[in-house]
């Protein structure tokens, strides 16, 4: 690792859905009844990322928009399962409120979160991680950040799969060991192999030891079409069928699961507060939301204390 501090790029969603799932509602409401157990393990998670990984800065990058419409006019499947009956993502119900409780929290304490109109907070992060000074440690349970990672520019995966308190540190090794690709292939690497919990189908009998074994051999997706047209370039016939018959498919797929590294983000504070920013604000939501424990953690976190 770097002797400079790190900026840790969060992935919002994928740590407070984790949160959610992680933390039992009963052990979290609010004086009211309301559950917070989202905001409370989120916070926690946060306050053990300083705490372990000692940045000196921070974005929270948000879902502005969960299923974009330029990936689903690409891939009509792109995420549609999630889709609920009211239009908009399926999302528990006593979920959904606690976003604005973290979003309000973050604030208060002075932690930049950002969205965009269009993209994902994966998409944030991807543009963040290519136009923020390195080290860039970028925090989420997301397989298609894999895609991100870096070694020139000292950007890194903390993939959160088993959790915070067991994160897989990822470098291009890391990924390259975990699933036999670069992580710059990642990309056509999940196309090929599909992801179910996106709606990506993948090419039908290639699963990722086959995606691996063509990327290997043929270098990229493009490399692995050309050699699909050349008659002498080795494929078995079934696995030749089988890429041909997905070749519309796999002209939009790569599209779809590659992050967006371009998009318009305005000018951010990325600073890391020693104290809160609004420590009379921070105290009402505290109270008012049950988390003086969870607060109290991030804030001593922030002020260096173990």
């Amino acid at each position: 690792m770097a002797d400079q501090p790190p900026i840790l790029l969060i992935d919002a969603p994928s740590l407070y859905f984790r949160a959610y799932f992680g933390v039992p509602e009963s052990a979290a409401k609010a004086e009211d009844g309301q559950p917070v157990n989202a905001v409370r393990g989120f916070l926690d998670m946060l306050a053990q990322l300083v705490r372990t990984r000692r940045p000196d800065r921070m974005v929270c990058a948000l879902d502005h928009d969960w299923r974009p419409a330029w990936r689903v006019e690409l891939l009509p499947s792109y995420k549609a399962h999630r889709v609920a009956p009211a239009g908009g993502e399926e999302v528990p119900d006593t979920l959904s409120p606690q976003v604005p409780v973290i979003l309000d929290v973050l604030a208060a304490i002075g932690i930049t979160a950002v969205g965009a109109t269009g993209y994902e907070a994966d998409d944030v992060l991807g543009t963040l991680s290519v136009t923020q000074p390195g080290p860039v440690e970028v925090v989420s349970g997301d397989r298609d950040l894999f895609q991100l990672v870096d070694d020139a520019r000292e950007v890194r995966l903390l993939y959160v799969g088993r959790g915070v308190a067991k994160l897989d540190d990822c470098d291009d090794a890391a990924v390259r060991a975990r699933y036999g690709v670069p992580a710059d292939r990642y990309a056509d690497f999940a196309a090929l192999r599909g992801d179910p919990s996106d709606g990506l189908p993948g090419v039908p009998g290639v699963g990722e030891k086959t995606a691996a074994r063509l990327i290997d051999r043929y270098g990229d997706l493009p490399g692995i079409l050309t050699a699909l047209d050349d008659p002498g370039s080795g494929f078995a016939p079934g696995l030749r069928a089988k890429l041909d018959g997905a070749r519309d498919y796999l002209a939009v797929a790569p599209k779809v699961v590659r992050v967006a590294t371009d998009v318009p983000l305005p000018t951010l504070s990325t600073a890391l507060p020693a104290a809160p920013a609004d420590p009379d604000r921070l105290l009402e939501l505290a109270q008012r939301w049950n988390l003086a424990g969870s607060c109290r953690r991030l804030v001593d976190a922030l002020a260096g204390h173990p």
